[in-house]
């Protein structure tokens, strides 16, 4: 009994551990109203008007149905978000690629003080891009030296 005792004890130690160490992936706030949000440092048209500035795209191309591609290339479709809403993601880019007859691509936004939190929503958009034939990276506010463009 007391053995049992001691590794239940020793395994509520180890995951009280993990989720100091290791936390979440995501930082949460509360709005005023009481509903809790993800906050990010920097608002997802930064990055976009960054990235798709640098790959020579045009921003938030208008659609004859009324949406709007975040950034449209010579080759490619693309749609950014965060993490918390790669799978959005996912549907958009797949639309706006069949919309436009241009590849869909997800360009995910990791915060770069998470950034190997994060990575675990990278790794299972690739997979799905693998298998429904889309392209997929990711940027950060590290890899696109945001903080100098503001």
């Amino acid at each position: 009994m007391i053995y049992m005792n001691r590794i239940s004890l020793f395994i509520m130690f180890l995951v009280f551990l993990f989720s100091v160490v290791f936390g979440s992936p995501f930082e949460y706030r509360y709005a005023p109203n009481g509903y809790k949000y993800v906050h990010h440092n920097h608002s997802e048209s930064s990055f976009q008007h960054a990235h798709c500035s640098s790959v020579g795209g045009i921003e938030e191309y208008e659609l004859k149905d009324k949406t709007r591609v975040d950034c449209l290339t010579k080759k490619y479709a693309i749609e950014y978000d965060f993490a918390n809403k790669s799978y959005e993601a996912v549907g958009q880019a797949l639309y706006y690629g069949l919309m436009t007859r241009k590849i869909p691509k997800v360009v995910l936004i990791l915060d770069s003080d998470r950034i190997f939190e994060q990575m675990i929503y990278f790794d299972r958009i690739k997979k799905i891009a693998k298998k429904y034939n889309f392209e997929v990276e990711y940027i950060s506010d590290n890899l696109l030296n945001i903080e100098k463009r503001l």
